[in-house]
């Protein structure tokens, strides 16, 4: 008789356990379903007929990204229902400032050991994200890693695809001396800058995520798990009805390392700081951590997550529009003739 051996499941990896998560999100990956999807969950590639007939020429637009360290607030918390959100707003909003429509969006989950629990929050924000943006979670993976994460802890990537017509690709070219800059306001940190984050309020002003946030009814670590906001259905509205010449989602490097990606050459942004308001929790890690107020300027948003690059004869028009679908937005600069770096200023 041939011993037994060990088994795949006591070197750490339960297939079971995985095929038992796959059924159990079944129904709420179905929701994000569009039209176009004609595959099911589970297969080894999942499969997406594109409607051509909506476009001249379509052109895909591609975008990946992960949480960061965000991933820390949510061990910390014990909280995994927002991070999904997070994960999908990261790569749609990458997609949306081209212009196009994310039409679906991949998943890539890894832990050491598989918590049925963890990973069903975790999926239920993404579900939450793909609907808010309107595309279809099509597929994903899912990866139990033995000994490479710590208990309880685990990483996410994101892969979102959009399409756009080659005609109507939003990309900057058109942006003109004279132009005005609209700055759509953050849901607060999004999802970068953590690594900072942490080492000032955890490290430097001793703070635990269960103290509470000043002057409110939450904790520093319900403000700092806050997801990130979703621009997509803002910004289709948008170009629809008007002439969006250059869009940037301000992430990681904030305005400064941002907006430069969709200005031409001889063109500079001013932007006038003044104009809309410092969400509380930027002025607590800077003074928290005595940060100067360009290495701010160059980590965070600081509470402006979309700028958009439009006419000065549109621009009312727009800030109209923004603030009757019930977001905050502001008018907080323009576009003057540069002479190359930097082509961003803060006045």
């Amino acid at each position: 008789m041939e011993p037994k051996g060990i088994t795949y499941k006591e070197a750490g990896v339960d297939i079971d356990k995985a095929d038992t998560f796959i059924e159990r999100i079944k129904k709420s990956v179905k929701a994000t379903r569009r039209s176009e999807v004609i595959s099911d969950i589970g297969g080894f590639g999942g499969l997406f007929g594109l409607n051509s007939a909506r476009y001249k020429e379509p052109v895909l637009v591609a975008s990946t990204d992960g949480v960061g360290t965000k991933l820390k607030i949510a061990f910390l918390m014990n909280q995994h229902d927002t991070i999904g959100i997070d994960l999908v707003a990261m790569s749609v909003n990458d997609v949306i400032v081209q212009g196009a429509e994310p039409l679906f969006f991949l998943d890539y989950f890894a832990t050491g050991k598989l918590d049925l629990k963890i990973a069903e929050g975790v999926m239920q924000g993404i579900v939450k994200g793909c609907k808010e943006a309107g595309c279809s979670l099509l597929g994903g993976e899912t990866a139990e890693l033995p000994s490479f994460y710590a208990p309880g802890e685990y990483d996410l990537a994101g892969f979102a695809v959009g399409v756009v017509d080659r005609d109507k690709v939003i990309d900057g070219s058109t942006v003109s001396i004279g132009d005005s800059l609209i700055g759509v306001a953050s849901s607060g940190l999004h999802s970068n800058g953590y690594s900072l984050i942490r080492r000032v309020i955890f490290d430097e002003m001793k703070l635990k995520v269960t103290d509470p946030f000043p002057n409110v009814d939450w904790t520093i670590g319900e403000e700092l798990l806050r997801p990130t906001k979703i621009y997509v259905k803002l910004i289709l509205s948008l170009i629809r009805n008007y002439n969006i010449k250059g869009i940037a989602h301000i992430t990681g490097g904030g305005i400064i390392e941002n907006l430069p990606r969709v200005l031409p050459k001889g063109c500079q942004a001013v932007i006038d700081k003044g104009t809309w308001p410092l969400p509380p929790i930027f002025e607590m890690i800077q003074s928290g951590g005595h940060i100067a107020e360009e290495e701010m300027w160059r980590t965070f948003n600081m509470g402006i997550g979309m700028i958009l690059v439009v006419s000065e004869k549109q621009a009312e028009d727009i800030l109209i529009q923004i603030q009757a679908s019930k977001e905050k937005a502001y008018r907080i600069g323009k576009i003057e003739k540069g002479s190359g770096a930097p082509q961003v200023k803060i006045a």
